[in-house]
């Protein structure tokens, strides 16, 4: 695929993300508060805890308790009891760079900010990892996950 193809899906995605999240929010030009109390501003996600994140970020498609869905608009796999999770770098890539019909959480070409930094990122796949009837015991650090992000 060629890499601007790449960087104009990540666009795309990156707006259909943020639409997603946004659509039902009212927000301030700056920043939208979440219900759990959390901020969001219009160029990333502020969340920090892993669990947040997963609500905020990832449920509508996975599903509240990461059963994901098989029918409607699409094919969303399930998280729990997942074993493909095992492989926490994998799992990483997933999340960073999108995979099928799921977006990439980060820009390539250095244009703007990840929307999901490499603690946030660290910390939601620790979540899903160790949740959900997951037991993966090795955790992911910001550091690893720094090192798998795509080359800029």
């Amino acid at each position: 695929m060629r890499v601007g193809r790449r960087r104009e899906d990540a666009v795309v995605w990156r707006g259909m993300a943020l639409a997603v999240v946004f659509s039902g929010v009212t927000a301030t030009p700056a920043r939208a508060q979440t219900s759990d109390g959390s901020f969001m501003s219009s160029q990333r996600f502020m969340q920090r805890d892993g669990e947040v994140i997963y609500r905020t970020v990832c449920q509508g498609c996975h599903m509240l308790n990461a059963q994901g869905a098989e029918d409607g608009a699409g094919r969303y796999p399930k998280l729990a009891d997942n074993p493909d999770l095992v492989d926490a770098r994998e799992t990483v890539r997933v999340v960073v760079e999108g995979r099928k019909g799921m977006p990439p959480f980060v820009l390539l070409g250095g244009e703007a900010p990840p929307l999901l930094d490499d603690q946030q990122v660290a910390a939601v796949v620790n979540y899903v990892r160790s949740h959900f009837g997951n037991n993966y015991p090795d955790g992911i650090t910001p550091a690893d996950v720094r090192s798998l992000r795509p080359v800029k």
